[in-house]
């Protein structure tokens, strides 16, 4: 049944509209589905449009670990609720194991296959055919080898399928009324340590409440990347005069070092998403598996 008198569509391309159509094609064959739900642009967009087409054939599951903020989890747990969404939490386990916890290239391969391993496990217990999750369009232009381990367990990326990039996604999402339409891009907190530095409960920590505090300060998008004793702000060089005004400089400065930092920095490069895979681009990494 189409859903598509829900979205505001007057601001919207056509190409993207059609790409939406796809979207609702492709999830209405898969009839049911389990939908890998974070809580991000994407996901929660896959979501809704799946509920809308599927309706109670929808099961959203959230993974909770130390890997991602508390903050995070809590605002999707609200969504699901809101929405009505019949939805489950799991918990796993990254730092148990070795592979990851040492961080090597490879390290989102590991997690997402325990992820996706456990979530093919709930679906195959409930009797849904598919498991998805939020991949875009644009998400093979970088090093992902989280994509690897979805290619092996046969999980659908419906998004990518019909072909919607991230800024689609956003402006679809704003059609829906969505309010994670202009929500901050997010990562596993796991990607704030250099490759090969060990990704331990304590460093997680440091970087989350970091983090947050920077939120608080009115900075929208954020990473403090994590090398040992030395935070690396990445924030958006429109935003650099506020940081280095006297009484914001000092108030970071002052819980950075509470947080456990001893030298505070600022990259002048700015904002980039994955910015840790820049050493790996030199070393003529392939983009999924390293």
């Amino acid at each position: 049944m189409s859903k598509t008198s829900q979205i505001k569509t007057e601001k919207i391309p056509r190409d993207t509209l059609l790409k939406y159509e796809k979207l609702k094609d492709l999830l209405q064959d898969m009839n049911k589905v389990l939908v890998a739900f974070s809580g991000g642009v994407d996901s929660t967009f896959l979501l809704k449009v799946a509920q809308d087409v599927l309706g109670e054939n929808v099961l959203a599951v959230l993974a909770s670990s130390e890997t991602y903020p508390e903050r995070e989890r809590e605002d999707a747990i609200k969504f699901v609720q809101k929405m009505n969404i019949r939805y489950s939490v799991i918990q796993t386990k990254e730092l148990e194991n070795p592979d990851f916890a040492n961080n090597p290239p490879q390290r989102c391969y590991f997690c997402k296959t325990e992820l996706f391993s456990k979530l093919k496990d709930i679906a195959g217990a409930e009797g849904i055919p598919f498991v998805l999750d939020g991949s875009n369009y644009e998400d093979t232009a970088d090093f992902r080898p989280g994509l690897k381990a979805a290619e092996e367990l046969g999980i659908r990326s419906p998004l990518k399928e019909a072909r919607l990039g991230k800024n689609e996604i956003r402006l679809l999402s704003k059609g829906f009324n969505l309010s994670t339409w202009n929500k901050p891009s997010m990562a596993c907190l796991s990607s704030r340590f250099p490759y090969y530095s060990e990704i331990d409960p304590e460093g997680l920590k440091q970087v989350a409440r970091a983090e947050e505090f920077l939120k608080e300060l009115g900075f929208v998008q954020v990473r403090v990347r994590h090398h040992g004793q030395t935070a690396r702000i990445e924030i958006e060089p429109s935003e650099f005069s506020k940081i280095i005004e006297k009484k914001k400089r000092t108030k970071v400065v002052k819980n950075f070092k509470k947080f456990g930092y001893i030298y505070i920095t600022l990259d002048l490069a700015g904002f980039r998403s994955g910015s840790m895979n820049e050493p790996l681009n030199l070393e003529g990494y392939s983009k999924e598996t390293g």
